[in-house]
């Protein structure tokens, strides 16, 4: 890994000048006027409302998401504690506790789980992506001992209205409002601040920046315990937004995170990325997801598309790592060759 924290760009005469983050929203751009001509409903802002409230939980996560990777971390729990925190809730519920009371809960509960997998990576220094893998099974696990294979429901409707409602005299969500204010929140700790530069220190150079005098493990076990609670506030939001509790709701819902974070610019080895390239991903996910469903495209299908938008988001920027080496070394052979002449 290199020390270059920049974002990344395209490759060409024009990789100069074209950033990823250009590419991505020229992405965006022509899925949504592809969306228009597929679809005489899809431009419309009932439509509209509906598939950003439909990409809610997948907006939000990918905020701590796109800190951790940055960092050259990773968080394959979260869909396991959303399912997790919405089984808690529906349990609570269920069991006559006001909604006010269970939030806060839910949340500590939520906190709890990221700072497990923060421990187990800062403390005993295992792989994140490892202990992930273990705690997603173990979260899903506990949700299901919590609520088992059942669902509660009827919840409270001034609760579900709020996860259903748009901000008035808007197209947009009360969750996406939620999602813009964390995002704007997000954006200034990563770009504006020195936490961020040391988000990107780390994960650029682990070794370097603990020589620099930054607290390597402290960051990432305050990552992933926001990692935590912002999973169990996507639970909170998915289960009033459906009006319902289940052990397994959000199955799958990290590798479309991933997908996002790393479609938007982010470079799994860590150190190099920008926010707005991953919002710009994210809204694509969404888009497509909406013209999909529109289409009566199956939900195996659109989990096809996700799957090859995360192949695609990580093969790209190998290929461009490889098309620059080469370029390199031809200039190199070029440079070389006049001098051995003489």
């Amino acid at each position: 890994m290199t020390s270059d924290a920049r974002p990344r760009s395209m490759p060409g005469t024009a990789g100069r000048f074209v950033r990823w983050e250009t590419a991505i929203t020229a992405l965006l751009v022509a899925v949504f006027v592809g969306g228009i001509g597929f679809s005489p409903d899809f431009g419309n802002s009932g439509n509209l409302s509906f598939a950003l409230r439909d990409l809610s939980e997948i907006a939000l996560i990918a905020l701590p998401m796109t800190l951790l990777v940055v960092c050259g971390q990773v968080d394959l729990s979260v869909a396991s504690v959303l399912g997790l925190c919405s089984a808690l809730t529906g349990k609570l519920w269920d069991g006559g506790m006001a909604i006010e009371t269970i939030v806060p809960i839910v949340l500590a509960v939520g906190l709890v789980c990221g700072l497990i997998n923060g421990f187990l990576v800062t403390k005993l220094g295992l792989p994140s992506l490892a202990v992930t893998i273990g705690t997603m099974t173990l979260y899903r696990g506990l949700a299901y001992v919590t609520l088992g294979t059942g669902a509660v429901s009827q919840f409270p409707q001034t609760y579900t209205d709020m996860t259903l409602n748009n901000v008035p005299g808007t197209p947009i969500p009360y969750p996406i409002a939620l999602f813009a204010v964390l995002a704007l929140l997000t954006a200034i700790v990563l770009h504006a601040t020195g936490i961020g530069r040391s988000l990107f220190a780390i994960g650029a150079q682990e070794d370097a920046a603990y020589f620099a005098g930054i607290r390597v493990k402290r960051i990432k076990l305050v990552l992933f315990a926001v990692s935590g609670v912002v999973a169990s506030l996507a639970g909170i939001v998915y289960t009033l937004r459906y009006g319902s509790a289940r052990a397994d709701n959000g199955l799958g819902l990290e590798l479309t995170v991933i997908a996002a974070v790393l479609l938007g610019g982010i470079d799994f080895d860590g150190g190099k990325g920008t926010l707005g390239g991953v919002i710009a991903a994210v809204l694509v996910i969404g888009l497509l997801r909406n013209l999909l469903m529109l289409n009566d495209v199956s939900t195996e299908t659109q989990s096809i598309v996700t799957g090859f938008l995360l192949i695609i988001s990580v093969l790209t920027p190998r290929l461009i790592a490889v098309f620059r080496e080469a370029r390199g070394r031809r200039r190199g052979a070029r440079t070389a060759s006049p001098a051995a002449s003489t």
